[in-house]
C-alpha cells in the first residue's frame, strides 16, 4: 500500500519528543508499506519555540524521519475562538502539501490520526481526490466534545463520512458508536509498545543509572503538562500524604503550558523537596524512569488507552490512574488501582495503599501490551480492506449517516 498519513501527533523539529507512540506505530507501518506524512505545526507552537529558545533558527519544512518523508506545513488558526472553523483552517494550511503528495506519491489511502481538525480536513481532501480515508481516534478528541458544540458537530461529520474509524480501546469505540457512527465501520486497534525498549529490569540498577535515592518511594508522572492530565490533582494528593510525614519523591516528566503554574502550586504547598518538574525526557530514557518508580500515576480527566501505562506495566511497574476511558481494560488484578478523576483525597489514599505494598515490581504479571509491529499489522489489514471496498457499489457513507 501507499499510505498518506495526516496528523498533528508526530515529532517535529520544534518538538522532537512529541507523540513518540504515534511515531513508533507509523515507523512499524512503514517497514512493510510505503508511507508519507503531513504533520502540520501550529503557528503558536512555532512562536513559543522561538520565544523559549535563544538559539532558535528556521527549521526545515520537509525532512526524512525513520525513513519516512514528512512535510511540516504551518497550521494557521484563530486561537481559542471560532473552533468550528478550525477544520477549514487546517484543510487550507495543508492543501498544497496534500496536492504535492498526490502528484509525487500517488497514495492508495489517506489515514488521519485525531478526529478534529485532522480527520475532518483529511476526509474533505480525500473525498475530493476520490481516495478512501480512515480516521483514528485517541481519547480526548472524543471524550471532551461536549465542551465545544461546534467541534462536536464537525467531529461527528468527519467520522460519519470516513470509510472507517479506528479506536484505541473498546470504551472509545462504544463512544464513537454513541455519536451515531455505524458500528460496522468502527474498529479497535490498540497501540503497541516497543518491547525491545520497555521491559522489566532491576529497580535499584535503574535508580543508580538515574542518580536517584535508593531508600525512598518514588512516584513518576509522564505526560504533557496540560489541564486534561490532572497533574494539579497529583500535587494536591502529594500534599495530603506529605502532611502525614510520609517520605517520598515525585518526578513530573513532561512539558506544557501549565509548568509554571504547577511549580507555583508545588512551592505554595511546601513540596519543593518532594516534587520535581524535570521537563521532557528522550523516549529512550523513559524505561529507566518506569523501572525506578514504585508507582506511575496518571490522574487524567480524560484518556483513551494511554501508552504511558502500557509502557510502565511492560517495565514491571504498577500504576494508579483515574477511572476514565479504556484504562479499566488494563487495570487487571493488582496491576493498577483506579480512582475517580479530580478526587485528590481518593488519589492520595490509593497511592499510599499501593506504596505500602510495592516493594516488588510486577514483572510476574502477564503482559497486557503487544509490539508496535503487531499493532501495525492489524492496522494495515484494515487499511487494505478499506481500499478493496472503496469502489464497491454500496452507498456512500455520507449518504447513509444522517446529520444532526
Amino acid at each position: 500500500m501507499r499510505i498518506l498519513g495526516i496528523t498533528n501527533l508526530f515529532p517535529t523539529p520544534w518538538q522532537p519528543e512529541r507523540a513518540a507512540f504515534n511515531r513508533q506505530q507509523f515507523t512499524a507501518l512503514a517497514s512493510e508499506h510505503s508511507l508519507r506524512i503531513i504533520a502540520p505545526v501550529a503557528w503558536s507552537d512555532e512562536l513559543s519555540s522561538r520565544w523559549q529558545n535563544s538559539d532558535w533558527r528556521p527549521k526545515k519544512r520537509s525532512m526524512v524521519v525513520d525513513g519516512i518523508q514528512v512535510e511540516y506545513p504551518r497550521y494557521v488558526f484563530p486561537p481559542r475562538i471560532l473552533r468550528g472553523s478550525y477544520g477549514h483552517c487546517y484543510r487550507q494550511s495543508i492543501g498544497r502539501a496534500f496536492d504535492r503528495a498526490l502528484n509525487e506519491f500517488h497514495p492508495d489511502i489517506v489515514y488521519a490520526t485525531w478526529a478534529y481538525p485532522d480527520g475532518w480536513a483529511a476526509v474533505k481532501l480525500a473525498r475530493k481526490a476520490n481516495l478512501p480515508v480512515v480516521v483514528k481516534v485517541h481519547g480526548s478528541d472524543i471524550h471532551l466534545l461536549d465542551k465545544h458544540p461546534a467541534r462536536k458537530r464537525r467531529t461527528r461529520e468527519a467520522l460519519c463520512q470516513a470509510d472507517g474509524v479506528i479506536a484505541v480501546s473498546e470504551d472509545l469505540a462504544r463512544q464513537v458508536v454513541g455519536l451515531g457512527i455505524d458500528s460496522g465501520r468502527v474498529y479497535v486497534v490498540s497501540n503497541g509498545v516497543d518491547s525491545d525498549l520497555f521491559s522489566p529490569s532491576s529497580r535499584g540498577e535503574a535508580r543508580r543509572r538515574l542518580n536517584l535515592s535508593d531508600d525512598r518511594p518514588i512516584i513518576v508522572f509522564v505526560g504533557n503538562l496540560v489541564p486534561v492530565k490532572g497533574v494539579d490533582v497529583l500535587v494536591r494528593a502529594c500534599k495530603i500524604f506529605s502532611e502525614e510525614k510520609m517520605d517520598f519523591s515525585c518526578y513530573l516528566i513532561g512539558r506544557g503550558p501549565l509548568q509554571k503554574s504547577l511549580e507555583h502550586q508545588i512551592q505554595s504547598c511546601g513540596l519543593q523537596g518532594k516534587i520535581q518538574c524535570l521537563g521532557s525526557k528522550p523516549h529512550k530514557e523513559l524505561p529507566d524512569w518506569y523501572r525506578a518508580a514504585n508507582l506511575v500515576v496518571l490522574p487524567s480527566h480524560s484518556e483513551g488507552l494511554p501508552n504511558v501505562l502500557l509502557e510502565a506495566v511492560a517495565c514491571g511497574t504498577r500504576f494508579v490512574a483515574s477511572d476514565v476511558g479504556g484504562i479499566r481494560e488494563i487495570a487487571i488484578g493488582d496491576r493498577g488501582k483506579l480512582v475517580p478523576p479530580g478526587d485528590a483525597a481518593a488519589l492520595a489514599q490509593a497511592i499510599q495503599s499501593m506504596l505500602c505494598d510495592s516493594t516488588q515490581q510486577s514483572s510476574h504479571l502477564p503482559a497486557i501490551s503487544r509490539s508496535f509491529a503487531e499493532s501495525a499489522r492489524d492496522l494495515a489489514r484494515l487499511l487494505e480492506r478499506t481500499i478493496a471496498s472503496h469502489h464497491s457499489p454500496m452507498p456512500r457513507v455520507s449518504q447513509i449517516c444522517p446529520t444532526r
